[in-house]
This record gives C-alpha cells, sequence and structure tokens, in this order.
C-alpha cells in the first residue's frame, strides 16, 4: 500500500516560500488524517454516467457466519482458502467526514458487510462516523494510530501504535478488533509475530491492490477490483478517496452478479478451509 494523500486537503503552494514548498511535498508522502468537519454542507457527488448503478441493484445474501477464529489459524494473511465464492473487501486509513458516511449507504443498500482498518487518529476526530460504521454491523481493524512505517519502529513503539488506536476505537463505540494491517504493508515477520502473540491480531494484506491513491480514474480502479477477485480473495481500498468510492457501485454490484458473496475478514478467517492450511502463510516477509 503506497502512501496516501486526503482528498479536501487544501494547495497551499501559492502562498509558501520555496523551502516551505519543498517541506509541503516532503509532507504529502505520508498518509493524513481527515479535515475537521465544515460547517458548510458537503454537495452530493454524482458518479460519471458510465458507472451509475443500472437496473435493480443486486443485494448480498445474509450471511450469519461465525467470525470467532482460532489464534492458530495463521499469522500473515493476504487471502484465505475457503470453499466457495467468499471475498472481503476492505477499506483503509478512514474515517473519513464525508467518504466513509457516503460509502456506508452504498454497502447498506446492497446489503454488504466491509472491514474498515481505521486509523486512530482519525477515529478521534470523528467518534460518530466510526460508531455509524460499527451499528450498521461492519468489522474495525487496527491501522496504528498515526500512520507511520511500523517496520521501521522499534517492538515498543509499534505495541503503542496499536494500542492507541485499539484504545480510541473501544472508547469511540466500544467494538473490539480481531485483526491488523500495517500501514504500506510494512511490518517484519518477527513483528508480525509479536503483534499477533501480544493482541493476538493477525496481520492482514491483500490480494488485490487497485493503486486507487494515485487516482487512475474512476473505472480503472473498478477494473482492477473486479478483474483481480477470486476465492478467499481480500480486496483493499482507501475510504479517504472520493473516486474510490464513486467506483463501489459498479464494482460490487459486477462481482455480486458473478456470484461472490462479500463478509467480514474476520468470518473469511473462520471460514477457513483446513485441508489449504498450508498457502495461508506464504506472504513475504516485508510486504
Amino acid at each position: 500500500m503506497e502512501p496516501t494523500t486526503d482528498d479536501n486537503a487544501p494547495s497551499l503552494s501559492s502562498q509558501l516560500t520555496r523551502r516551505g514548498f519543498i517541506a509541503l511535498a516532503a509532507s504529502a508522502a505520508s498518509c493524513t488524517a481527515a479535515p475537521p468537519l465544515s460547517s458548510k454542507p458537503t454537495p452530493r457527488r454524482v458518479p460519471p454516467a458510465a458507472y451509475q448503478d443500472r437496473g435493480p441493484t443486486p443485494r448480498n445474501p445474509d450471511l450469519p457466519l461465525d467470525s470467532n477464529f482460532s489464534r492458530s489459524a495463521g499469522v500473515t494473511f493476504t487471502r484465505v482458502p475457503v470453499n466457495g465464492k467468499y471475498i472481503a473487501l476492505t477499506f483503509d486509513d478512514g474515517p473519513h467526514p464525508s467518504n466513509t458516511p457516503r460509502l456506508l449507504q452504498i454497502l447498506r443498500q446492497r446489503n454488504v458487510k466491509a472491514t474498515f482498518y481505521v486509523v486512530g487518529r482519525s477515529v478521534n476526530l470523528y467518534p460518530q462516523i466510526l460508531r455509524q460504521t460499527v451499528n450498521e454491523g461492519h468489522e474495525i481493524g487496527n491501522h496504528s494510530q498515526t500512520h507511520r512505517l511500523l517496520s521501521k519502529l522499534s517492538d515498543s513503539e509499534v505495541i503503542d501504535e496499536l494500542r492507541r488506536c485499539r484504545d480510541a476505537v473501544a472508547q469511540a463505540s466500544g467494538a473490539t478488533m480481531r485483526t491488523m494491517r500495517p500501514p504500506y504493508g510494512g511490518l517484519l515477520q518477527r513483528q508480525r509475530e509479536l503483534v499477533h502473540s501480544t493482541f493476538g491480531y493477525p496481520t492482514i494484506l491483500w490480494s488485490v491492490d487497485p493503486l486507487d491513491w494515485k487516482r487512475p480514474g474512476v473505472g480503472v480502479v473498478s477494473s482492477r477490483l473486479i478483474n483481480g477477485a477470486s476465492d478467499g480473495g481480500i480486496l483493499l481500498a482507501h475510504d479517504i478517496h472520493a473516486p474510490t468510492i464513486d467506483a463501489m457501485p459498479a464494482t460490487i454490484d459486477s462481482l455480486l452478479r458473478r456470484g461472490f458473496k462479500f463478509v467480514t475478514v474476520s468470518q473469511l478467517i473462520a471460514m477457513k478451509s483446513e485441508a489449504s492450511t498450508a498457502h495461508v502463510n506464504s506472504a513475504p516477509a516485508n510486504s
């Protein structure tokens, strides 16, 4: 996962000195929290006509599946070996004050439950949005407190980043997180084992990355997710980018029509096929 920036961040380059402009450019390489809520109403985004819903909106079936999995299920997952066309849709770096509520509406219309890997500092800014996400039945995962590259931190700093995010989520919503995703996918194998033993979190990476942070276009994001989807896959996206939200209706509808069923990451792990356990921990040590 590459560095991401907020869609609503204002451009200040015209007001900066050359030294200030260089500093701003450097800071843009890191993920930042969404800006405070504006007093002005957010205009409703209308996706391009080619990506608007056509015909009846398909719905994900009701899936009363177990989300409790054993610690022995695995330390790292890029995908989960399962029997059936089950898939997990995940969103990183939120909550976002306008994009996340819009995404929740899209998911609600389709009866889809997703997994949101949230940043603690954004949870502290928008606790009401996290509560809405939890109340609508979505899973929350730990994405650290400040979105630092964990592979460059000491063990105590890694634990502190995850603990602070855990506490922020618990305070805002009472939710208990079962899994974590390291910012940028950066976590050494030794650190993954430390996190697993300390918190019980398996490290969740992904099987499909549409590179939506590069803003390739709504259609490109959608086609990459659709074409890369496969049984037991974990799809990566970011709910801090408005074009990504625009891509979701066509993406989800297409996958539903192809017979995929959406589940949370914990549900996916809980249904892991025991016969395929050997393939679970095949991710590189520093993906």
